[in-house]
């Protein structure tokens, strides 16, 4: 049985929309995360997403800037925390060697896990030193030509700037 969400899917919505805007896709089950993540060739970016602050003022700011550079991974996905919580265990499950961490991001090629950024470092980070971190990642591990969108798109969009903490647990008010 899969575990219920902690927080309003529609309440975390825009949090994980502006990831959607530079071409990042959710992932919702565990078996979405496991097809991502087999032993093939290619690079994938994963992104655990949160509501907490470190999430909206640097991490996913951080990954979407990222995402502009000259070289990206193939593929990048996302599973949220608190709302997708069987995708997000497996998530972490293939993060192994490093605590359960929200937010927190993890490269993986081949389906080996080759970088890690967890909530101990992006806390420590401005949206820039996560660009830059995730961009030497890219630079050492991927081979396909960035930015995930064109720079007119890139600035459009207006990262989400609400405060987690706000947010009730699902079905409370």
């Amino acid at each position: 049985m899969p575990l219920p969400p902690i927080y309003d899917p529609e309440a975390v919505k825009p949090m994980w929309q502006e990831l959607a805007a530079v071409g990042v896709d959710p992932l919702t089950t565990p078996e979405q995360v496991d097809e991502v993540l087999k032993d093939e060739p290619g690079t994938v970016l994963v992104i655990v997403n949160s509501v907490c602050g470190c999430a909206a003022g640097s991490a996913r700011p951080g990954a979407m800037l990222a995402l502009q550079h000259p070289t990206i991974p193939d593929r990048s996905v996302t599973v949220f925390a608190g709302v997708d919580r069987d995708a997000v265990e497996r998530a972490r499950a293939h993060m192994a060697g490093y605590p359960p961490s929200s937010p927190s991001m993890g490269l993986f090629k081949g389906g080996r896990l080759v970088f890690v950024l967890q909530r101990t470092d992006l806390q420590q980070m401005q949206a820039e030193q996560v660009a830059a971190a995730l961009q030497g990642a890219f630079d050492a591990h991927c081979s396909r030509t960035g930015p995930s969108v064109d720079a007119e798109t890139f600035r459009k969009i207006r990262p989400f700037e609400g405060c987690g903490s706000q947010i009730p647990a699902f079905g409370q008010s």
